[in-house]
């Protein structure tokens, strides 16, 4: 028995087997992340041509991943993030089940200081933003939760990056000029320096002027392990008193946070990506 085709999805040519393994995987997940925080409904021409797929193949696709119920598809055609992917992701350790155990000490602490709180763990050589907690009136922020964030010059990302094996840290470091003249951020000289009083003082303090004034006091969080699982950090006006001041209560957060991280369940307990 042949199967039938619909008008819109040509049958594949004859002799040819169809992709297995990881090519479908690589080319699912390169539909997938065809969607961004500015690009959260897309047709199927806009998916095959940021995916540089034939037609056919996205169509494909696409469809399997609507059956799956990680895609959905509008009336008009056109696709949105279902809703099976949050589901999933809700399971992992370094997501939701560390943001499930931080969120008290968090949401303590934003009442504290009505700023930005920021809970993020790395991937790779970039940081992940995993929560946020806003007040309505303080400064806008660049980074939002799910979005990525650059280890050498965020709060969160130095400590991340200080609590890295050294393989990231030398990654990290010999893509960065040894003296950049006029940034914010630090060259590779001055960052090896502020990594190192990062490890010994146990937070980081980081000022930036663009594209406005504010500075990020960032702590810490340790597994079961004692190893460096995730950033939590304070974000706040320029203008505000004496920073020093949230260094404390910053630390003293992040410490609450790994004693629960460390007396949680085995399967809920994050790792640090080594």
């Amino acid at each position: 028995m042949t199967h039938a085709t619909s008008p819109d999805e040509p049958a594949p040519p004859r002799g040819r087997r169809p992709a297995q393994g990881d090519a479908v995987i690589d080319r699912a997940f390169a539909l997938l992340g065809a969607f961004e925080p500015t690009r959260r409904v897309v047709s199927l021409a806009d998916l095959t041509h940021l995916t540089s797929m034939p037609r056919s193949t996205t169509l494909r696709l696409a469809r399997k991943l609507v059956e799956t119920g990680a895609l959905e598809r509008r009336e008009d055609g056109r696709y949105t993030i279902g809703l099976r992917l949050l589901e999933i992701a809700s399971l992992a350790p370094r997501g939701h089940g560390l943001r499930a155990v931080a969120m008290p000490f968090m949401e303590d602490l934003f009442h504290v200081t009505r700023q930005h709180v920021l809970l993020a763990v790395r991937d790779g050589d970039e940081a992940l933003l995993i929560e946020r907690l806003s007040a309505h009136d303080a400064d806008p922020v660049l980074y939002r939760v799910g979005g990525r964030m650059p280890l050498h010059s965020t709060g969160v990302g130095l400590v991340l990056l200080a609590g890295a094996p050294p393989s990231v840290q030398e990654r990290i470091l010999d893509g960065l000029p040894a003296d950049p003249a006029g940034q914010d951020a630090p060259g590779a000289a001055e960052l090896r320096r502020v990594l190192a009083d990062v490890r010994r003082g146990g937070f980081a303090t980081l000022t930036l002027t663009a594209p406005w004034p504010r500075t990020s006091v960032a702590a810490p969080l340790l597994g079961p392990d004692g190893k460096v699982c995730a950033a939590l950090s304070v974000v706040l006006p320029r203008a505000a008193a004496d920073h020093k001041t949230m260094t404390p209560a910053v630390r003293t957060c992040a410490r609450a946070i790994s004693r629960e991280l460390r007396s949680a369940p085995c399967e809920d307990n994050p790792k640090a990506e080594s």
